[in-house]
Parts: structure tokens; sequence; C-alpha cells
């Protein structure tokens, strides 16, 4: 079988290649730069040359293939309403293409971008879209896909992906720590962030490829909530910085955007997920893994 992988020399998504590479699938990727392109053919994946702005290279990248995997975002998040748009735009390119047949689709979505009470699981309904697009509007294009019978389905990543290679919100916040010579959690730093190393999230994805539903929504979380003052100490240990509490207004000063982040409290469950592809996280957790001098290079 044939895997299409969008983001596939990424971090999330080189993963993926390998998780299915080694399970004896083929694998085009999509490559934006020649960088990519070299990547993607040194690991022994087919490339296709373009961008998620670019229709007529997804059209192609898709063509003929058996599965479709779509992790590509950009994290840019000066320009997370147009990130949000062209992640839609890009879903509904695939979608379109998949009417009346029985191709897989996975999109991405994230555990942040739903709505609940506590512990949020995989019935949880994505935020309502108003005014900026939340990152679950991918989540609405599945769900009216799905209804239209095309066989698309979520998996939600929590706001920690670790691992090798890890640029997103850990380094982030090592990167503020090392600028401002303080790490920050904000009041008593109780508030908790599910995780999930690359390599676990990988098998998931493969997992839903081969045992998901249409319309299934999968939670890639293998630490259901890890109190946000933990990440902190890690952070202040190894950078030999105070530790140190902000109000939430301080926090936003001090943060700036990423502050909306680092008070949320969004814990998150994956046991139905497990239970039904039988996904079994086995990768180091996240306050192991950062504790690595490897983060702090």
């Amino acid at each position: 079988m044939r895997i299409f992988v969008t983001g596939a020399s990424g971090f999330i998504g080189s993963a993926v290649v390998q998780e299915l590479l080694g399970a004896g699938y083929e694998v085009s990727g999509l490559a934006r730069s020649d960088k990519a392109a070299e990547s993607l053919r040194v690991a022994g994946v087919e490339v296709c040359r373009g961008n998620l702005d670019d229709p007529a290279s997804l059209r192609a990248g898709i063509a003929s293939v058996d599965g479709i995997i779509h992790t590509a975002f950009n994290h840019d998040f000066s320009r997370f309403k147009e990130s949000c748009e062209q992640d839609r735009r890009a879903i509904e390119t695939f979608v379109n293409e998949l009417a009346g047949s029985s191709i897989p689709l996975i999109v991405t979505s994230a555990t942040g971008a739903v709505q609940g009470n506590d512990l949020l699981d995989e019935d949880a309904k994505p935020i309502p879209v108003s005014g900026t697009p939340p990152r679950a509007i991918a989540e609405e294009v599945v769900a009216a896909a799905a209804a239209r019978g095309v066989n698309a389905s979520v998996v939600r990543l929590p706001p920690s992906v670790h691992g090798h290679g890890d640029h997103a919100f850990i380094p982030m916040l090592i990167d503020v720590a090392r600028r401002t010579g303080l790490s920050v959690f904000v009041g008593e730093g109780k508030n908790r962030w599910p995780a999930v190393h690359r390599l676990d999230a990988a098998v998931l994805y493969r997992l839903v490829l081969e045992k998901g539903s249409k319309g299934g929504v999968y939670h890639g979380v293998a630490e259901e909530g890890i109190a946000f003052r933990e990440i902190a100490d890690v952070i202040g240990r190894r950078l030999n910085v105070p530790v140190v509490s902000k109000t939430p207004q301080e926090a936003a000063e001090h943060f700036g955007w990423f502050s909306h982040f680092a008070e949320r409290d969004i814990p998150a469950l994956s046991r139905k997920t497990q239970k039904d592809l039988g996904w079994m996280p086995k990768e180091v957790g996240l306050i192991a893994d950062i504790d690595r001098p490897e983060y702090f290079l």
C-alpha cells in the first residue's frame, strides 16, 4: 500500500514516515524545499514537490495512493488565522478528491482545540469557530466530509509532542527562560498539559490508518496531565535560573502570545483510543525526556 504524507520531513511527519516504512508501506511525501526533498529521498520516500497553498500539487500527490496522513501545519502563531485557513483549504482539497472512494484520510487537530470540563476525552467537541478560526476548524471539515461518506478521521495531539528534534512549545519555554533569566509558571503552576512522545504518536497514526473508523476521533495522549510547574522546575534547574510564579497579568507580559498556553489547564484522556485501536504508548515520559542535555543545546 502507498501512503501520502504531508509534513513528511517535519518533526511528527518524519516519525510517521519511518513507522510506515518499518511496517512495509510505500510512502510518498510532500516537500516544499530542496532540503526537504533530499531528506525524503535519503529516507526512501517518493518526493512530491509542492506545498499546502498549491492544490494542484496536493491533487498530484494523492493520485493512486491508498491512504493520506496530513500532519503539515504552519506553526507561525503570529499568522495563526492564516495557518488555520491554509489547513482548511488543504483538507478540503483532499476531501473533494476522495469523494466516492474508501481511501482513508487522517487529519491532525489538537486536544487544546476542544472544549469540556476537566479531562477531555475523544467525545469532547471542538471549540466553535467564531472570528479567528481555531485549530479545530479541521475537525469541522472532517465531520462534514464523513457525513458525505468520505473515509476521514482525526488525530488530536496534545500541546507537547516531545522527543528528538522537538522545536515546539517546550523549546519555546526554554528559549524564554534563557532570554529572561527566569523559568516562569502561572499562579500555583497546577495547570496540566497532556503529552506524547513523537514515536508513540507515529504508531497511533499507523493504527488509525489500519483500524480507524470513518469520522473517528482519536487522542494521541500518553500522559493525561503534567503540572506546568514540573516543566518549569526542570527548565530552571537545567538553565540554573530561578523558578518563579507570576500572575496572569505578569505572565502575559513575560510570555507574550504564549501566555495563553502557559496558563491553560487542559488534561486529556486516550482510554477509548487505546481500547479501540490497541495503542499502547511505551516511550519515555515528558519530564524524563526534557531532563536531558539535548533539550538545552
